[in-house]
């Protein structure tokens, strides 16, 4: 097993690699930016390393800066978490050749499927479904143009590097296709260096369900069903949950099946993801494949408390060329869990909303989980994502963890910055995320029942 772990990340994330790695025995080094010095996670590490100012160029996503910290504090793996370098197949082959071990998959893999081109191509390869969409970059607006006419509008304009819900826009009319190429490009090489754009027809009433994988130190690929992220506001995930309430029972074979084979045909190690869309009513559903993330996930926390197993361990134990804690096929998912993300930003426009935290109170009790970045008296800066805290319920039935939901909801206390707690309580009330049946246009048309804001 690792002895010394470095966590190349902060917040919730970073607290939440070191509460496993101490549990395991593993001596931790956190790293931090001047302005979270302050933060749980830094001094809950064995060590701390500062790397300086806010910005992430300068501090978590400064490669050098990381492998000078493993360097001298004698780290020996990296564990990246999720976002900042996690993704980054040139970082990953750097801790390589610093002679470290890289807790994630192969940088080979995390280059195929980061191109979200290549990646679907390589689904489709494997025998996952995929919409029908372009299957080379897209050269220029009249590129763009001609293939949406074998595509059909509604279509989605993506930029085939980066994640985390950027780079989108839809298009409806052969103007906005026109418009949005030119804005995806634009940002796509601002904030990924690649104008690469792929088109994909658009599904305005789906479900996001993705699947996730453990592949094994051996080789083996398997999966530990699958998470309903349908809440999202700008293409970005509020809540999860899992099992997906009112999927067919043979489109959820059929897709974990796919995606256990997309992990085995490109080789997959550690924790993983991916992601598809599920449309059409109930008896009559489909999926089509919409991307793979190559580490773990923000809402992974609702598959442990289902499945009883602890992610971060397994990815440990996978990058340090050991079999899992656990016979994984013998291991069966109990319950129902739901995760809801606890946001620094105003629960309308989800615009966000950093501040002092001058009170802080978590809720307790069986089936509740809080994996949280900050504390009272420490700052939310707008520095960096919007994300506090993620509450986690655990119960029997969907029916009880929704009430488990409510209850923690009404007793967790933030005063000082924004946040999004008011938003959740009112989603336990919106009828079809109560019933179970809502998709990805659940927020639009709860403000849409809401009515106009007043102008301020």
């Amino acid at each position: 097993m690792i002895e010394s772990l470095l966590v190349a990340n902060r917040g919730e994330i970073a607290r939440r690699v070191i509460a496993t790695a101490r549990r395991l025995g593993v001596r931790t080094v956190a790293v931090h930016s001047d302005v979270d010095a302050e933060l749980p996670f830094v001094r809950e590490a064995d060590e701390a390393v500062p790397l300086g100012p806010a910005a992430p160029a300068e501090s978590y996503r400064n490669a050098e800066k990381i492998l000078a910290a493993a360097e001298s504090t004698g780290a020996r793996a990296i564990h990246p978490g999720y976002g900042f370098l996690s993704e980054n197949a040139d970082f990953a082959r750097r801790v390589h050749a610093a002679g470290l071990t890289w807790v994630g998959p192969d940088p080979d893999v995390i280059d195929l499927m980061g191109d979200k081109i290549r990646a679907r191509n390589a689904a489709a390869a494997a025998g996952m479904p995929v919409a029908p969409g372009t299957t080379e970059p897209v050269a220029d607006e009249a590129a763009a143009v001609s293939a949406a006419a074998g595509i059909g509008y509604p279509i989605m304009v993506k930029a085939a590097a980066g994640g985390g819900g950027m780079g989108l826009a839809v298009a409806t009319t052969e103007e906005e296709l026109r418009k949005h190429v030119r804005t995806v490009r634009g940002f796509a090489e601002r904030m990924f260096g690649d104008a690469g754009i792929l088109l994909e027809r658009y599904y305005p009433e789906a479900r996001h369900v993705e699947v996730q994988l453990l592949g094994l130190a051996d080789g083996t690929v398997t999966a530990l069903g699958e998470r309903n992220c349908s809440v999202q506001r700008r293409n970005q995930k509020l809540v999860e949950e899992t099992p997906a309430h009112g999927l067919d029972p043979g489109l959820r074979e059929r897709m974990i099946a796919a995606a256990i084979q997309v992990g085995k045909a490109v080789g997959y190690r550690s924790a993983g993801t991916v992601e598809c869309l599920v449309h059409g009513e109930p008896g009559e559903q489909d999926y089509v494949f919409l991307e793979m993330n190559t580490r773990l996930q923000v809402e992974h926390p609702v598959t442990e408390a289902v499945w009883g197993l602890d992610l971060v361990e397994q990815q440990l134990r996978i990058a340090s060329g050991l079999p899992p804690s656990v016979d994984l096929a013998a291991l069966r998912p109990r319950g129902h869990a739901v995760e809801f993300r606890v946001n620094a930003e105003d629960p309308i426009r989800f615009l966000p909303g950093p501040g002092s935290i001058t009170e802080w109170n978590e809720p307790a009790g069986e089936g509740v989980r809080i994996d949280a970045g900050y504390a009272h008296g420490t700052t939310v800066t707008p520095s960096y994502d919007s994300l506090m805290a993620k509450l986690i319920v655990h119960a029997d039935t969907r029916e009880a963890a929704l009430a488990r939901a409510r209850a923690a909801l009404e007793s967790f206390t933030i005063s000082g910055p924004k946040h999004n707690l008011p938003f959740h309580g009112e989603l336990l009330d919106e009828p079809s995320f109560a019933a179970g049946t809502y998709t990805t246009a659940v927020l639009t048309r709860m403000r849409a029942a809401r009515g106009p804001e007043p102008v301020s």
